[in-house]
């Protein structure tokens, strides 16, 4: 007995492939005619080009995804690539897709690999890699899973456009309010020596059931500023930093009336972030969150499908 032995190797994207296949669809009716049986193997890559960015040391996997070939339901991927040990490494993963409406959408998945809430310092980096890849200028406008968000980009410091914060609800020694992603704020003493993953898991899950809250601890450094360290969810660990948290913090910190200024300093783990708003009877609005965002390295990565 005769055989074809077809073999296929291909580093390819999603939508590419499904051209091959059509045109190997092609080939094999044609080869019918020879009467002739065939035995095919195929060993499918696909190679994926990123970028990881961080912000204050809150660190992204960076796709550009307007070509839509990411496979975005495939989350075993997704943690794999932000396994800081069997993959990239990372706080959280971040497609850059398009937007009829602005000039990109974001969408944000947590280290674990779920799609997660609004993430400030992954919304600034993401607007460093549209500079990057000239989408943008010095002025962005994009949606993100928690609405509408607007950023201005100069050298390396970038303000991102928070939402508007209207409740803040005061429990026994915290607050808890939503900036884009839920955070429990708690001040406490002796900071650096704080165990922030025990106590913040406690927290998390204790207090605020399987959904969660972020947890961010807190200690004031001076007039209108503070060290903040937080536990994330979806991370389900310390982050050297947190740009919905640090933004809660500085919100949390005036309602308590802990801060003078709608400027407030906040010193994370991976450096420092400024917080500007606008307290009015009706909560804040006109929430910024300032501070770096870098590219740290470029790269491939690829995975059999």
């Amino acid at each position: 007995m005769y055989y074809y032995l077809i073999q296929f190797k291909f580093n390819v994207n999603l939508k590419y492939f499904e051209i091959l296949f059509l045109e190997f669809n092609s080939f094999l009716t044609d080869k019918k005619a020879l009467k002739l049986p065939y035995l095919c193997f195929f060993n499918l890559n696909m190679l994926l080009t990123f970028y990881k960015y961080q912000g204050t040391g809150n660190d992204f996997v960076m796709i550009d995804n307007r070509s839509n070939s990411f496979p975005k339901e495939n989350t075993k991927l997704v943690a794999k690539l932000c396994d800081r040990r069997f993959g990239i490494g990372a706080d959280g993963l971040i497609l850059l897709e398009n937007d009829k409406a602005v000039d990109f959408k974001m969408v944000y998945y947590n280290s674990d690999g779920n799609q997660g809430s609004m993430c400030g310092n992954g919304g600034r980096c993401l607007v460093a890699f549209a500079k990057y890849l000239g989408i943008i200028n010095k002025e962005a406008s994009f949606n993100a899973v928690d609405g509408f968000h607007s950023a201005i980009i100069e050298n390396d410091i970038v303000e991102l456009k928070m939402n508007n914060v209207s409740e803040i609800w005061i429990k026994p020694n915290a607050y808890f309010l939503d900036t884009g992603s839920p955070h429990h704020v708690q001040l406490v003493e002796e900071l650096k020596d704080f165990d922030v993953h025990k106590e913040g898991a406690k927290l998390r899950y204790g207090l605020y059931g399987e959904k969660g809250s972020n947890i961010n601890f807190v200690e004031p450094l001076g007039e209108d500023s503070f060290a903040v360290r937080t536990y994330e969810r979806g991370v389900e660990n310390e982050t050297l930093s947190c740009g919905t948290g640090v933004t809660a913090v500085a919100i949390a910190m005036h309602k308590a009336n802990k801060v003078k200024s709608e400027a407030v300093d906040i010193e994370t783990k991976g450096g420092k972030l400024q917080v500007r708003f606008l307290a009015g009877v009706n909560g804040y609005s006109k929430v910024s969150l300032i501070g770096s965002a870098l590219q740290v390295f470029k790269g491939e990565v690829e995975w059999k499908i």
